[in-house]
């Protein structure tokens, strides 16, 4: 078991901290491609109208938003993980959410977008939760995992609802990123998570909402 975070760990964490804020987030896999297709396809935007880029551009806006919320969540639980195995689970998985906010990213130049300018608060304070729930123990992190990841679930088959039916890219991003977070959640789940209490999932329930429609347009 570790001792628990020391100095070198703090450097560490500023540092995955800075590099999620300011600088362009290096992906390990390719932007998703949508079906039958190998290479991007941009062009396709040309066939959407300025609604329907203005609705893909602020649905992509929260889910880069959501995925800078995730890399804080992960790298504060790995910071105070208690063992080990959790704590690189914890380092693998906000590794993996880089693809996704590299994506993310990628699909708002695309669309003449930006990320969201409220990103420095939402890593904050998703910081602060993920401190939290790995204070409270291993198992109250990863069922804290789990949790989330089941929300994220649903919160991206709502986008893939609403997304325009003509932007196959976004919805391929959005599909392969809802795959990879079912797994993170039934890894988490396998690893031990306890599940967590009504009232804190509610509680988790609302502080996402404020964050995905504050993201929605700013």
């Amino acid at each position: 078991m570790s001792r628990g975070p020391n100095l070198d760990s703090f450097i560490s964490a500023a540092d995955r901290a800075l590099r999620a804020l300011l600088a362009p987030p290096a992906a390990g896999r390719p932007v998703p491609a949508p079906a039958n297709k190998t290479t991007p396809d941009t062009g396709q935007d040309s066939v959407l109208s300025t609604d329907e880029r203005r609705e893909s551009a602020a649905l992509m806006r929260v889910n880069h938003a959501g995925e800078v919320a995730a890399q804080a969540l992960y790298h504060a639980q790995a910071l105070f993980a208690r063992d080990p195995e959790v704590r690189e689970f914890m380092l693998r998985a906000a590794r993996e959410e880089t693809d996704h906010l590299a994506w993310c990213e990628t699909r708002l130049g695309e669309l003449g977008a930006r990320p969201s300018v409220l990103n420095p608060l939402w890593y904050a304070g998703s910081f602060g939760i993920g401190a939290l729930a790995a204070l409270l123990g291993d198992k109250t992190s990863l069922g804290f995992v789990a949790e989330t990841e089941r929300q994220v679930e649903g919160h991206l088959k709502s986008h893939l609802e609403r997304l325009p039916a003509d932007d196959e890219r976004s919805r391929a991003i959005v599909e392969a990123m809802c795959r990879d977070e079912v797994g993170h959640g039934q890894q988490a789940q396998n690893a031990g998570a306890a599940r967590l209490p009504g009232p804190v999932r509610e509680l988790m329930r609302r502080t996402a909402r404020v964050m995905t429609h504050t993201a929605y347009r700013l």
